[in-house]
Order: structure tokens, then sequence, then C-alpha cells
């Protein structure tokens, strides 16, 4: 029995992962890629790193619900549509029965006596650093997803995730309206009096609040990641979550009407269980639709094992250089900056281990980053200064601890004497070469 499972397993296997994607036929080549996707999010969830940030997440969410809803509703009492607010949030608690709906009436209840007015300047600022909080907690998931190390400056943090609290709800109420606005309309409301139009018309209004749905996942894809995300990668994405989402609401509002064990295990407690699992699944299905995103936009992640890019000494050494020259280059020539996402494009290389990098080249003060959104990166100082040797030395001690450097090994002569021997022959033939002699070379050589 088991060897015939081993098999069967092999044998699926194979057909998944044997062959290279561009070597297949279309119609099959879409089955692959699909099956390779899922094999890769089953893999990711099993690893549990996904798991462990979703639940974060749920702390969080708990800290900052009520000032979140409260810094929305003061928005949209400026527009006269605070109460379009809560038919959302009693949405949204739906799956957990009646236990969510009075859990949603206690929750707007907390907005509703929350005077943002009376509560002074340290009260207002933990206020707003739970929002914010959220906001950076979502952006560091979102940013292991994509392979990103670094958070956006404080600066553009502030500013970006204030703009996603305030504006966003305003957005999204505009886009009721106008869609209340069109289906009011006199020659709608004619269309809709003749059949099959009527018919039509009224079934496709009732996936507006989907639609809605996958243009938010799609918006938040596009926006939290501190990396440039295609669209298309962004919108496959939203719309495989907002189908998991609903799919989930579903299931789970199934699961809570015929179980009525939780009631009887955690009496008053049970519906604080049931929104910590409901938050939970939430939070997993919007991680879950970032790696698709992520997987769309980088297929050549799609591997039968994970991939872990970590660049060899030599493969440091040389995109060290490259990056230097690159960006001595345009700045020589007052092209414009490069960014790390455009690097990456024109290197065609993961983005991870060439913004480890620039992050390394950062630190060691050959590069700075400007003020721009997104950051480029320009030489620190001037590159006739900047001798190749001190680069290359720098960047082969920049991964080194402080418990485990050259001066703890043990000093061996004739180790030593190769070791010498090897810098010697490198700083002869490099000459005192700078990175402005190295630009000097391209016009040598045409």
């Amino acid at each position: 029995m088991s060897d015939a499972l081993t098999k069967l397993r092999d044998s699926v296997l194979g057909f998944i992962w044997d062959g290279e994607l561009r070597d297949i036929p279309s119609p099959r080549r879409q089955l692959i890629r699909m099956l390779r996707t899922l094999y890769v999010l089953v893999r990711d969830l099993a690893t549990g790193e996904l798991n462990l940030r979703a639940m974060s997440m749920v702390y969080t969410t708990l800290l900052s619900v009520v000032p979140l809803l409260a810094f929305s509703f003061s928005v949209l009492k400026g527009f006269g549509v605070t109460n379009q607010l809560e038919p959302l949030l009693y949405r949204f608690m739906e799956p957990l029965g009646p236990k969510g709906v009075e859990a949603a009436e206690h929750i707007i209840g907390f907005v509703a006596n929350m005077k943002v007015g009376v509560l002074g300047g340290v009260g207002l600022g933990l206020l707003i650093y739970t929002v914010l909080s959220l906001l950076q907690k979502i952006e560091a998931s979102f940013n292991y997803v994509w392979r990103i190390e670094r958070l956006r400056a404080f600066g553009q943090r502030f500013s970006n995730y204030l703009s996603v609290v305030l504006v966003g709800p305003v957005l999204m109420f505009s886009a009721l309206g106008i869609t209340a606005s069109v289906m009011s309309n006199r020659s709608v409301q004619w269309l809709m009096s003749v059949e099959p139009f009527g018919t039509l018309i009224l079934e496709s209004s009732r996936l507006i609040p989907y639609l809605l749905i996958v243009c938010a996942f799609t918006f938040v894809y596009l926006f939290i990641p501190n990396t440039r995300v295609k669209l298309q990668a962004a919108a496959i994405g939203g719309l495989v979550a907002g189908f998991l989402w609903q799919t989930t609401g579903w299931a789970f509002a199934a699961f809570i009407a015929s179980s009525s064990n939780y009631a009887a295990i955690y009496s008053g407690f049970a519906i604080l269980v049931l929104l910590l699992i409901w938050l939970y699944i939430n939070w997993l299905v919007l991680l879950l639709g970032a790696q698709i995103a992520f997987y769309i936009q980088n297929p050549q992640y799609l591997t039968q094992t994970q991939v872990r890019l970590i660049l060899s000494n030599r493969l440091k050494e040389r995109l060290a250089l490259i990056i230097m020259y690159q960006v001595a280059d345009h700045h020589h020539r007052n092209l414009k900056p490069w960014t790390v996402n455009a690097l990456a494009d024109d290197l065609e290389i993961p983005i991870a281990p060439l913004e480890r990098l620039v992050l390394t080249l950062i630190a060691q003060g050959y590069l700075i980053e400007t003020n721009a959104e997104p950051p480029a990166v320009i030489p620190a100082r001037d590159i006739s200064t900047i001798r190749l040797t001190e680069l290359l030395d720098n960047v082969r001690e920049a991964d080194e601890s402080r418990f485990l450097r050259k001066q703890r090994l043990a000093s061996l002569a004739p180790v030593d004497a190769v070791m010498e021997r090897i810098n010697v022959a490198r700083d002869s033939a490099l000459n005192g070469m700078t990175l402005r002699d190295m630009l000097g070379e391209k016009a040598d050589l045409a």
C-alpha cells in the first residue's frame, strides 16, 4: 500500500514539476502553472510563518479596531454618511451569527462613546499609534511575502497610512454612491422594466459587493507592500482572495449554525473565541492573496523546494561592482537615478538579494537614498575617491559578526602568507583604481 502511494505521489509531482514551463504547450502550461502555485501555497502554509503573522495581526486588530473605526467615523461624518459604515461592520460579523450582530453593536457603541476632543494630547497620540501600528504590521507581513526587508521611511509611513485611514472610506462610499446614482437613473430604471434586461441588471447588481471586496483587496496589494506591484498580479490576487473570503464566510457561518458546543464549553466567552478565529481566517486569506500576487509577478519562485537567495562571496563582490558602476554612470551623465526596483528589472535578478546589498552599500557610506517616492540611490561621495580595493574589502567584511571576526581566528603563518600574497596581487592588479576610473573603461573599450 505504501509503495503504491509513493508511486502515485512521485507521478503527481513529476507531472507538476518535470520540464520547463516555456517548453510546455499553452493549454497544459496554464494548468501546470496553477498546480505549481497551489503546491507552493500549501508548502508556505505548512512552514507556519504565514500562520504566525496572521495570529499576530489578530492581536493588533483587537487593540486598534475601535480607534480605526473612530477615525473612519470622524471622516465620514463630514460627508453625512456615517450610518453607512455600520452595515459593513454588521456584514463582516454576519458569519458569527446572532452573537456577531451583538458584538458589532458593542463595537459601534464603543466608537460612538469615544470623544476624541477629551482624550488630550497623550490619549490622541496613543489613538493614532494603535491605528498606525496595525497598518505597519500589515506592511511588514506583506513585505515578508514580497521578500522585502525594510519598511517605508517614517515620514512616508505616516503620510501613506493616514491616507489609507482617511481617504479609503471616502473612496469606498463614493463608489457606493455612484453605483446608487446609476441604478436610480431614469434610463436604467426604464431598461430594468424591459425583460430580460431587468433580470440581468438585477442579478448583476448583486455582484457589486463582491466587486468592491475584490477592488479593496487589489488596492491593498498594490499600495501596502514597499515595492512596485503590477496591476495584473494585484488584481489576480485580489480576485482569488475575494472569492476565498466570501467562501470562508459561508463555510464559517454554516459551522457556527451547526455547532452549539462552543457556547456550552466557553459560555459567555464563546463569541470572543469565535471572533478571534474569524479574524485569524480573514488575515490568513489576505496574506494568501498577497502570496498569489507575488507568485504571479515572480514566477521564478515557483520551485519544488523553497528558494533561499543567499549570495556567494563571488557574486556579492561582482554585484556590488555592478551596482556601483550603474549608479555612478547615471549620476555622472546626469541621468535619472536608479531605484532598487529599476536595478532589479534591468539586471533581471530577484529584488531581495539586490536590496540587501544596496542596504550594505548605504551602511558602508558608498550610497545614499534620495527623498523621492520610491527612493532612488546616488553616490554618497565623489566617485573619484572611491577605491575599488576599499569597496571590495568593505563588502567582504559587511556580514561578519562581532563575535566571530578575523582577529578571533587562529593565526597560522603559512595561511597568513598566502592571504597576504592574494591581497598584494589584487592591489597590484587594480593599482589604486577608483570608481571613476572604471567608468573610463567603458570609453576605452568603445
